[in-house]
């Protein structure tokens, strides 16, 4: 998904990275990816929908497990958008 209109910006604390990414589209956050340690699982979730969440591996599998997600909730959208 190397064309993703999601870009993912990693958080920082005190200048050091953290293990969580926000990934916004336009100036709308619309996922974060966390570390679980837990767990031991990237688990991601959107502001967007309460039941959006999911695990994966490592980061970049959850991002894309997100992105995924996201295209399908957003279909749900496609007849308020004639011509998309």
């Amino acid at each position: 998904m190397s064309s993703s209109p999601i870009r993912w910006a990693q958080a920082q604390s005190a200048g050091l990275p953290m293990q969580r990414f926000t990934g916004h589209v336009g100036a709308v956050e619309v996922g974060i990816v966390e570390y679980d340690g837990s767990n031991r699982l990237w688990t991601w979730w959107s502001p967007l929908a309460e039941e959006a969440w999911g695990h994966a591996q490592d980061a970049d599998g959850a991002q894309r497990g997100f992105e995924v997600w996201l295209r399908g909730w957003l279909e749900n959208f496609r007849p308020f958008f004639p011509g998309a």
